[in-house]
Formats: structure tokens, sequence, C-alpha cells
């Protein structure tokens, strides 16, 4: 099952499919890191607080 890279949560199977390249099995952040996002390449940590 993939997990986050970043927090270790699991996410689903179609999650890691839509949000990772081909290849990849886990995707580097999760809907789990609220202060985290994705930034090309890179992840890094949200500009703005993300409300849950």
């Amino acid at each position: 099952m993939p997990e986050c890279q970043n927090c270790g949560a699991f996410v689903t199977e179609t999650y890691a499919r839509v949000f990772t390249p081909r290849g990849v099995e886990d995707p580097r952040v999760c809907p789990d890191c609220q202060d985290k996002i994705r930034d090309g390449a890179e992840v890094r940590d949200a500009r703005s607080p993300r409300d849950p």
C-alpha cells in the first residue's frame, strides 16, 4: 500500500496514481500534510496556514 514520503500516512492507490509520476509509488506529500505543498520537484512549507 502506498504511503506519504513526508509523514508516512497511508494513501489510496488511486491518490498515488494521480499525484505521482510514472514509476513512483509513494507520493511526496498527502492530504494529511496540511502545511506542506508540492512545488515542482520539491516539497516546501505552505506560505499561508491551511485551515483544516
